[in-house]
């Protein structure tokens, strides 16, 4: 059993019959009463996301977990495809294990952690930033460019990002995956 001086991102625990993953937390210690944990968990089943609040000292059954690198495949409609970079097992997961599915592109390494009870895989971690092309956006108006305007741009795995109006189609870019925002542009 762990307590809520454990909590982490990335953290698996049992709770109301489910297994959650730690998406966000914040530890809140007030000048008036007890102390106390805020956090943002997603349900490993069913992608929902739940807020909630621990009380300092709370006891958390803790899931244990394995991660291995696996890449991805392809996409079928049913699910998504991975192989183990290790053995080359494939594993197919359903779109909610996944956080960010439009940014993902075939033959891109992520991690997927894996419940070590019984073997079945719980969830994605994407890496920190993916590379991607801009395959469709509008032409930047020369001269508007005295704020941070943005435009909108479709990238390869069809997801659509905000860009900086000088990036145009055909050019790779940075994008960060926890948000889903643009970072800067790739030369190569």
């Amino acid at each position: 059993m762990a307590t809520t001086s454990d909590i982490r991102n990335g953290l698996c625990l049992h709770y109301n019959n489910d297994i959650y993953k730690i998406v966000e937390f914040l530890h809140v210690k007030p000048g008036k009463g007890p102390a106390f944990v805020r956090t943002k968990m997603k349900s490993v089943t069913t992608g929902k996301v739940l807020d909630n609040t621990f009380s300092a000292g709370h006891k958390i059954e803790e899931v244990r977990v394995e991660t291995h690198k696996f890449q991805f495949l392809y996409n079928d409609g049913e699910g998504y495809h991975f192989m183990n970079t290790e053995d080359y097992t494939q594993i197919a997961l359903q779109e909610t294990a996944l956080d960010r599915s439009d940014l993902l592109k075939e033959g891109e390494v992520v991690t997927v952690l894996i419940n070590s009870e019984d073997n079945s895989p719980l969830s994605v971690d994407m890496p920190g930033s993916v590379i991607l092309e801009v395959t469709h956006t509008e032409p930047g108006v020369k001269g508007n460019t005295a704020t941070n305007a943005t435009k909108p741009a479709t990238v390869e795995t069809g997801a659509e990002v905000n860009v900086p109006l000088f990036i145009n189609e055909g050019d790779k870019i940075k994008i960060e995956t926890v948000k889903g925002t643009y970072k800067e542009r790739v030369k190569e």
